[in-house]
């Protein structure tokens, strides 16, 4: 046996359940002594118990006791052996930004637009397997709420904290938000192995999201963007006041309605290589899976290498010899062999 361990040293601490088996024995036996003496004198005793064997029932408890011992030391996973064994993660970098400007709150997309973008980038975090992953939110300023993590419980957290009130100015600023990435979310270090999704309804306030495009197309940097809201008639913006009365947002007076600038994004997408764009519109997508179409399909690099020892885990044996003892326990009565004292 050669470096014995155990993967779940917790379930040692079971071994507490010994002791207290043990005197509830011991009580058990004096509460039956005790039982028989209010039925017989002193003197009397040794003859009652004459066909019980003391010997086989104490060698009952024992194999008892020893099966429980076992079968604990079997659920703390003994292992030993150890085999070193090289592990390497490959991966690619994954950036999500995210219009949260208050045209996302348009209900042309159930509950809204905004809403229904987190829930699909969620589909992505339930596939992701090895990429590191970043999170940035954009109106008329962006604001980078996950730097590139492998911590998916963290970027989750940080995405559901995701409002139109993430970033302080308003307006929609595509071509800023792109150029906050890459200038504080990417290294410069490689030009390939890395992706961002663009989650918009593609209006954008003057701030050159295409030439925006082109530069990070320069860098290797593949734009994937999903352009969500109708297209055609557009919708109103939402809003609600502090007493919970429902109103629409209005600009000099008038009604203000959001629409999808599909043709915008598609020029963004056709300046970056391999650039896919996604027309979402008022229906339906499966990020996820365009995830595994686009991203996980695609080249990865490789981001940390490193040498574990994986030990042989043989709580196999422990879980016979706890099934032994017991079949001994059960096959051995209390009582003694006939033509012995």
């Amino acid at each position: 046996m050669n470096a014995l361990r155990f993967q779940d040293t917790e379930m040692l601490f079971l071994l507490w359940i010994i002791p207290f088996l043990a005197a509830l024995y011991f009580y058990a036996n004096y509460q039956r002594r005790r039982a028989l003496s209010r039925f017989a004198e002193a003197n009397l005793l040794p003859l009652l118990n004459t066909s019980i064997s003391v010997a086989r029932r104490r060698w009952k408890i024992g194999f008892l006791m020893l099966s429980v011992i076992f079968g604990i030391i079997a659920t703390a996973r003994p292992a030993w052996n150890p085999v070193p064994k090289k592990l390497e993660r490959q991966g690619r970098d994954l950036v999500f930004i995210l219009d949260v400007s208050k045209s996302m709150l348009a209900e042309d997309l159930v509950p809204n637009r905004l809403e229904r973008s987190k829930l699909a980038i969620l589909d992505v975090i339930e596939r992701l397997e090895g990429d590191r992953v970043a999170l940035v939110a954009f109106a008329g300023n962006a604001i980078v709420k996950c730097p590139l993590t492998l911590d998916y419980g963290f970027f989750r957290m940080m995405l559901q904290d995701v409002s139109t009130e993430s970033v302080s100015r308003g307006g929609t600023m595509i071509g800023d938000a792109l150029r906050k990435t890459t200038d504080s979310v990417f290294d410069d270090q490689e030009k390939k192995y890395k992706d961002i999704v663009l989650i918009t309804d593609g209006e954008d306030h003057d701030s050159f999201p295409v030439e925006a495009a082109a530069n990070i197309g320069e860098k290797g940097i593949r734009l994937i963007a999903i352009g969500i809201g109708d297209e055609d008639q557009g919708q109103r913006i939402p809003l609600t006041d502090q007493s919970g009365q429902k109103t629409f947002l209005k600009y000099q007076g008038q009604e203000v309605w959001s629409k999808l600038d599909a043709d915008t994004l598609r020029k963004m997408v056709n300046s970056t290589p391999g650039g896919r764009y996604l027309n979402v519109s008022t229906g339906t997508i499966d990020l996820g899976e365009v995830y595994s179409q686009l991203i996980l399909s695609a080249d990865k690099k490789k981001l940390e290498s490193k040498t574990i020892r994986r030990y042989e885990e043989k709580y196999q044996i422990f879980l016979a010899v706890m099934f032994s003892l017991l079949s001994l326990e059960l096959l051995i009565g209390e009582r003694k062999n006939k033509g012995r004292e």
